[in-house]
């Protein structure tokens, strides 16, 4: 587990909770993915990395680039309150982290699961919509699908859901046979 996760996991639950209380998920979402990419940004990264720049101006920064950037949807005031313990912690530059974990912390409470389907071809219509149905039975979950083509993958596909790997890719039955056959 990376040090990065480690350290972000608090405060993307803490991130959560005020988001879950004040029922605006899908905002906060919406402004800690701002508020990374702000920071993500070499320049503004090496600006709030400067000794010169005290808490309020950083978190003043991050909500006015914000703000710009929505076309003056700015950040909310809890929010601005989050982004200064962030600060006083010297912990903005987790913002990266702490919105994929809140997004993972959201798509579970919604019951959601992202599923990258990777096969040679792209799935039609059909496919994909009984695909989805048989995962959403599996999982017990909505599912969100996303295709990705790879030449490579011979017969079938390749199903990453969560934590599991569905192979169902010719290649990773001839695997299992060889290994079956080897012992």
């Amino acid at each position: 587990m990376s040090s990065v996760t480690t350290l972000a996991r608090p405060y993307a639950k803490a991130a959560f909770a005020l988001a879950q209380e004040a029922g605006a998920l899908a905002r906060w979402e919406e402004m800690l993915g701002a508020s990374a990419a702000v920071v993500e940004d070499p320049t503004m990264a090496d600006l709030l990395a400067s000794p010169h720049i005290g808490d309020p101006a950083a978190v003043q920064l991050i909500a006015d680039t914000v703000r710009e950037a929505a076309a003056g949807e700015g950040l909310s005031e809890h929010f601005v309150g989050y982004l200064s313990v962030l600060a006083g912690y010297g912990r903005l530059a987790l913002l990266p982290e702490i919105t994929v974990l809140f997004r993972d912390l959201r798509a579970e409470a919604e019951k959601r699961l992202r599923v990258r389907v990777v096969a040679a071809v792209p799935l039609d219509d059909d496919q994909s919509s009984r695909l989805r149905a048989a995962l959403a039975r599996r999982f017990e979950r909505t599912i969100e699908l996303e295709n990705e083509i790879d030449p490579k993958v011979i017969g079938c596909a390749l199903i990453y859901a969560g934590d599991e790997v569905i192979d169902g890719s010719l290649r990773g039955r001839l695997q299992k046979l060889a290994s079956s056959l080897t012992r």
